[in-house]
């Protein structure tokens, strides 16, 4: 166990890995995160001893993790759900995901012009404004959002996220990840663990524990944030045997 209680990972699980503000620590921009040094050697070390048996679960979409985690690939789900990987490097369900309008990217930017400092991230599947550079935003970032949605609430939901606002399909989550990804190998019969910070992640969190885990939280759990993460996932990989050497729990 560490020093708060958190027991430490075991070698019979299925973890599934928050990025930003879980791995990662929160940047004032979405493109000014930082991997750290170590973490990526740190992450496939991980994996290895658990038989490949980590998933990165993130609102980011796959080609971005991709670029901040190479030569790392690993399975993961990406877009909040909406785009999943299996461990073989298999990629699939955003066929079934809708992509927003055309016209919700202009309309922001129309927005946002008046409103310096609000960033407004494009992805795959979604369209998320960030105001941490001006909080006093907030309230304007939401109503934009939620001005595209009219009409539109069957196919999308606003999510709340680290002083930002995101739309997403309402079919992709966290939680729909976790699901699909223990029905595949070598997911499939180990104990699902979720570790995540953020309002998105409890739908994670909720779905390893319907499946007979249990989620972490960064901020409750681990109070040091991403950097006790980050240390707990490098004793694993001193720790851990090599991979292959242990039942399935």
């Amino acid at each position: 166990m560490t020093s708060l209680g958190v027991p430490e990972i075991e070698a019979g699980w299925a973890l599934f890995l928050d990025l930003d503000g879980t791995l990662l620590d929160i940047a004032p921009t979405p493109d000014a995160v930082q991997v750290p040094p170590g973490l990526v050697p740190t992450l496939a070390a991980v994996a290895q001893r658990l038989d490949g048996a980590m998933a990165i679960v993130t609102g980011r979409p796959r080609e971005t993790v991709d670029g901040l985690l190479a030569p790392l690939a690993p399975a993961g789900g990406f877009g909040h759900g909406a785009v999943l990987r299996d461990a073989a490097g298999r990629i699939g369900g955003a066929e079934a995901m809708p992509a927003p309008p055309q016209d919700w990217a202009e309309r922001l930017h129309a927005s946002i012009a008046a409103w310096p400092g609000v960033i407004l991230e494009r992805k795959p599947h979604g369209l998320a404004l960030h105001f941490r550079a001006v909080p006093e935003r907030q309230q304007a970032a939401r109503a934009a959002l939620e001005a595209l949605l009219a009409g539109h609430g069957e196919d999308f939901v606003l999510l709340p996220a680290h002083m930002a606002y995101e739309i997403r399909p309402r079919a992709a989550s966290k939680g729909r990840a976790v699901e699909a990804l223990m029905r595949t190998d070598p997911f499939s019969g180990r104990m699902p663990v979720f570790v995540g910070d953020d309002v998105t992640d409890e739908e994670g969190m909720e779905a390893a524990r319907r499946m007979g885990g249990f989620g972490l939280h960064v901020g409750r759990d681990f109070r040091r944030g991403p950097e006790e993460v980050r240390a707990w996932l490098a004793r694993a990989a001193a720790r851990l045997p090599q991979g292959g050497q242990h039942a399935h729990a």
